[in-house]
């Protein structure tokens, strides 16, 4: 009975050895097919942190167009599917694009003074495909003076930067 004991627990050991490799083996695999799994989920050309240039340029250009009353490259900034927001007293008004827009042609043609809208900070949240932007801004009208923050959903599309969401309000 002795010798079975012997025998049996170095048959065991036996056993464990190879099954122990063949486990080191099966984690390391497992490790290997999950970083490639997770490096394949990445995009291939994720911007460098800090590098959103291009989406500065765009919220620029968002701006000065509307300040030079340039409704047409105004209207360019938005993805035909675009929705607007404007919050007033915490309650949400919600536009489509073409009324938002025609709302801002007649803002401008009504006016008695001309009117300027400079961003003053931007805070953006980017990837390749998307962009979110917080964007402090100041309106002139003649001596008044009124500021408030835009919040966009912006997309790349072929032909650059839109915005699918704007939701803005007055301090």
């Amino acid at each position: 009975m002795k010798l079975f004991r012997i025998h049996s627990a170095f048959a065991i050991d036996s056993l464990r050895s190879p099954l122990r490799g063949s486990l080191r083996l099966s984690v390391l695999l497992c490790a290997a097919l999950v970083s490639s799994f997770l490096a394949s989920c990445s995009p291939a050309n994720t911007p460098v942190a800090g590098d959103d240039t291009d989406v500065r340029e765009f919220l620029t250009r968002y701006f000065s167009t509307w300040s030079a009353k340039d409704m047409d490259g105004y209207g360019a900034c938005f993805h035909e599917q675009a929705r607007v927001t404007f919050v007033h007293q915490g309650a949400p008004q919600t536009q489509g694009l073409t009324d938002f827009l025609h709302g801002q042609k007649l803002c401008h043609a009504t006016a008695s003074v001309p009117m300027t809208e400079v961003p003053t900070d931007m805070k953006i949240l980017r990837d390749e495909r998307t962009a979110q932007a917080s964007v402090r801004w100041k309106l002139t009208k003649g001596p008044e003076i009124t500021t408030g923050t835009d919040c966009f959903t912006l997309i790349k599309t072929p032909a650059g930067w839109k915005i699918m969401s704007l939701v803005f309000y007055n301090d």
